[in-house]
């Protein structure tokens, strides 16, 4: 059965309510400038290093907003998957990544080797977006495959003089009589998966504010795939079950060890009364002895 909503998904919920309340709030308060990074001046000339901690907190536009949103709504299968005490382990254990590499490779490798022409670092929380978006490549099979053909015919017409020169046959009426020629485009096969839909968006995060909003979401990638291949430390930590909503199970008194132990207990008194029925009654016999015994009799 199919889930929809945010059913057995609370921080996918507040992800999308974050995206969306932050970005009105930056909105209403008039200042989402406060938000994007330019290395210089904000960083090399007037020192406002906060920036490097608050860029992630909202979008600029609505557009990214809209795919933003659309995107965490469509990945919290990952929250239904890994439950959502993992789900939140793994953003709190990627954030410190996810927030000062970007700013920090912009500031002090991308713009340098551009030259200083990249100097820009768009707000929004992009990095967090294709962390989990890794996730979801590595972990969700894709349910089908279908390919996308292109036909094989005459794509283009031009009419050409003896000359060689392109021009309509109806513009010269000395010239020599006009031919026509066709151009035919190769065939060309696209591979798709039902997964492929789901990049669509992250993919126009990535390219809104091209080439800087290239590298938050490299970065996001690239952090999303070194947690799950246990590269970066914490990969086993858990937040508290509380933190997420989730009731803790009290163990039995005596925990497990005591558990086993009555339930050996039990065990061994349901034996015993089956022994005593047994000493006083006789063991139970079964059909083939108890025909015997008629026999036996009618035979006496």
């Amino acid at each position: 059965m199919l889930i929809s909503g945010f059913t057995n998904a609370r921080v996918s919920r507040l992800l999308v309510i974050w995206v969306v309340a932050g970005s009105l709030l930056a909105s209403i308060t008039d200042t989402k400038y406060y938000f994007h990074i330019l290395v210089v001046p904000h960083l090399w000339t007037d020192w406002q290093a906060w920036r490097i901690l608050t860029w992630q907190t909202c979008y600029a536009n609505s557009t990214e907003v809209l795919f933003a949103a659309m995107t965490f709504y469509n990945l919290r299968i990952i929250e239904r998957l890994w439950g959502s005490r993992k789900f939140a382990s793994f953003l709190l254990s990627t954030l410190p990544y996810t927030t000062l590499a970007p700013p920090i490779l912009l500031a002090l490798l991308f713009r340098p080797l551009s030259l200083n022409s990249i100097n820009y670092l768009p707000s929004g929380p992009t990095a967090i977006l294709f962390a989990i978006l890794a996730q979801y490549h590595a972990a969700i099979p894709s349910l089908y495959n279908y390919k996308v053909l292109t036909s094989r015919g005459a794509s283009e017409t031009a009419t050409a003089t003896e000359n060689g020169s392109a021009e309509p046959s109806s513009s010269s009426s000395s010239s020599a009589p006009a031919r026509a020629y066709a151009f035919n485009l190769p065939k060309v096969e696209l591979d798709f998966t039902s997964k492929s839909l789901s990049y669509l968006l992250p993919l126009q995060l990535a390219l809104s504010s091209f080439p800087s909003s290239i590298l938050p979401a490299i970065v996001g990638w690239t952090v999303g795939y070194a947690w799950r291949n246990e590269i970066l430390p914490g990969t086993g930590w858990r937040v508290p079950g509380w933190v997420v909503g989730e009731q803790a199970t009290s163990a039995p008194a005596g925990g497990y060890e005591g558990l086993r132990r009555r339930m050996e207990g039990e065990a061994g008194s349901s034996s015993g009364v089956e022994g005593e029925g047994d000493a006083r009654g006789g063991r139970r016999r079964n059909l083939g002895q108890m025909v015997g015994e008629m026999f036996r009799g009618g035979a006496r």
